[in-house]
């Protein structure tokens, strides 16, 4: 009966061995010590089976305490302050080339303007940064060293170019109210004909700054 027994117990420990050695490399090290040939001190080969098994199990994660006495409540206010805002952009104006001021030229611009949903504001055109020029009598200078030519244009908010486009609120800008998304508005450019000399071939321009008013 006990040498049954003892034959049972060996057959299940070396399966054991082996599978737990082929899981794990740190088993690998510690199994040796009970799993080889039996002793008489069978007891204390069970126990350190035992506690080397034990050591490979993971440990249970921690449970969160859960409570059943009562309930206490209280309250907090989330804010967000939305101030009035608005941002504008532009995109060039671009008269192209020519050899000839016999006919008037025209191009067109667009400015952007995003504001706050229902804050009013103007929209704004400068003069440019070209010689003498106003937001009534615009010109474009030539970029080569030496050259003084101008050349006249206008900037108007209409398409016939009869109403100019200033920087004077109420009077010569356009006026919008934000809606939270990006509102264009465009910008009609002339070159108009000219009986002057055609002036020598350079690159005329002008930098206009677009200004929103809110």
């Amino acid at each position: 009966m006990y040498t049954v027994t003892y034959v049972v117990r060996r057959t299940l420990c070396d399966k054991w061995c082996v599978a737990t050695a082929a899981a794990s490399p740190c088993a690998r090290e510690v199994l040796p010590t009970f799993c080889e040939k039996p002793t008489m001190n069978k007891p204390a080969a069970r126990i350190t089976l035992l506690m080397a098994s034990l050591l490979l199990v993971p440990p249970m994660p921690a449970q969160a305490a859960v409570y059943s006495n009562g309930t206490g409540t209280t309250t907090f206010t989330v804010t967000l302050v939305i101030t009035a805002g608005c941002t504008v952009t532009a995109t060039p104006m671009n008269f192209g080339s020519t050899s000839t001021l016999a006919t008037a030229l025209t191009a067109t611009s667009t400015v952007s303007v995003t504001c706050t949903n229902t804050t009013p504001y103007n929209v704004g055109l400068s003069a440019g940064t070209a010689g003498s020029s106003t937001v009534t009598a615009r010109v474009l200078a030539g970029a080569a060293s030496g050259n003084s030519a101008t050349i006249g244009y206008g900037l108007y908010t209409d398409a016939n170019h009869s109403t100019v486009w200033g920087t004077t609120q109420g009077t010569n800008t356009q006026a919008g109210t934000g809606n939270g998304s990006a509102q264009a508005f465009t910008v009609y450019g002339q070159v108009p004909t000219s009986a002057a000399a055609i002036p020598q071939p350079d690159t005329y321009s002008s930098t206009i700054t677009a200004t929103v008013y809110f």
